[in-house]
C-alpha cells in the first residue's frame, strides 16, 4: 500500500469564509497547513485577510497559495461572485468550502427581549448566508471525489443556554439542512457536516461576557478550560481531507465534553 501524502489537500482549493480572524483563521492556516490553496473570505477587516493571505503566500514562492476576496455571505450575487473569483484564482472549482462566518447578539437578550432586528440580522448572516454559501457550493464544487461543505455551526444548539434563542435557532436551522444536503449530493462525491465548536477563546465568543462568566464556562467543562481555535481546526481538517470522506450528514460537536448531546 502506497504511504499516504504527507499535504493531504494539496492541489485542492477551500473556501472559507470568516477567514480573517478567530476560528475560520485558524481554520484556513490548517487547511493550508494541509497543502490547500485558500480563499480567504471576509466583510469586514480587511486589513486581517491580507495579513493571513500574505503570511500564506510568504511561505511559497512558486505559485500564490492564499487569495483575500470581500464578499457578504447574505446576498447572492456576491456569493456567485465569490466562487466565481476562486476559479479564477486557482484555474478549478473549489473542492472545499468551510462556511464560519457567523454573528451573535452580544447583549445575549431573552428571547421575550429580543427584537425583531436583531433577530433578522442573526438570521439573515447565520442561516441565509449558510443557505447561499451551501447552495452554490452544491452546485460549484469539485465532482468526483474530495468534495467537502463543512458549516461551523455551534454546541449550543446541544447546550439550549439562555440568552441565545436567536443564534442558537439560526445554527439550528443549518444543521438540519446540512443533513438533508448530504443525501441530496448522492452521487456527487461531496459530503455535507458541521462541526459545531463549544466556548473558544476568540473575540466573538469573549464580546458581552464577564470574566466571571468566562470562568463558569470553563468549570462547566470536564477539562477545566474553554477551547482554543488550535481545538477546532484540526477536527475541520480532517473531515475536508480524503480520511474523513465516510462522515456524510453528521453534527461534530467539539467542545471538550461542555455539552454532550
Amino acid at each position: 500500500m502506497a504511504a499516504p501524502p504527507q499535504v493531504p489537500l494539496d492541489g485542492r482549493t477551500a473556501i472559507v469564509t470568516g477567514a480573517s480572524r478567530g476560528i475560520g483563521r485558524a481554520i484556513a492556516l490548517h487547511l493550508a497547513s494541509l497543502g490547500a490553496n485558500l480563499v480567504l473570505n471576509y466583510y469586514s477587516g480587511s486589513a486581517d485577510a491580507d495579513l493571513v493571505a500574505s503570511h500564506l503566500n510568504s511561505q511559497n514562492s512558486d505559485h500564490i497559495r492564499a487569495v483575500a476576496i470581500e464578499a457578504d455571505v447574505s446576498s447572492p450575487d456576491q456569493v456567485k461572485s465569490l466562487f466565481d473569483r476562486a476559479e479564477q484564482a486557482f484555474g478549478s472549482p473549489a473542492h472545499i468550502l468551510v462556511h464560519s462566518a457567523g454573528v451573535i447578539d452580544s447583549k445575549y437578550p431573552t428571547v421575550a427581549n429580543t427584537t425583531v432586528e436583531d433577530w433578522d440580522h442573526t438570521f439573515n448572516v447565520n442561516t441565509r448566508g449558510a443557505f447561499l454559501c451551501c447552495r452554490e457550493a452544491a452546485e460549484r464544487l469539485k465532482r468526483g471525489g474530495g468534495g467537502r461543505i463543512i458549516a461551523i455551526s455551534t454546541s449550543v444548539v446541544g447546550g439550549l443556554f439562555p440568552g441565545y434563542g436567536a443564534y442558537a435557532a439560526s445554527k439550528a436551522a443549518v444543521e438540519t439542512m446540512i443533513k438533508i444536503m448530504a443525501k441530496e449530493l448522492k452521487g456527487s462525491g461531496v459530503t455535507a457536516n458541521c462541526v459545531a465548536p463549544g466556548p473558544t477563546a476568540t473575540d466573538f465568543f469573549f464580546a458581552g461576557k464577564t470574566e466571571e462568566t468566562v470562568k463558569r464556562l470553563a468549570d462547566a467543562c470536564p477539562l477545566g478550560r474553554i477551547g482554543e481555535t488550535t481545538d477546532i481546526a484540526p477536527v475541520v481538517g480532517f473531515v475536508a481531507t480524503d480520511a474523513g470522506e465516510w462522515i456524510n450528514g453528521q453534527v461534530i460537536r467539539v467542545n471538550g465534553g461542555a455539552v454532550i448531546t
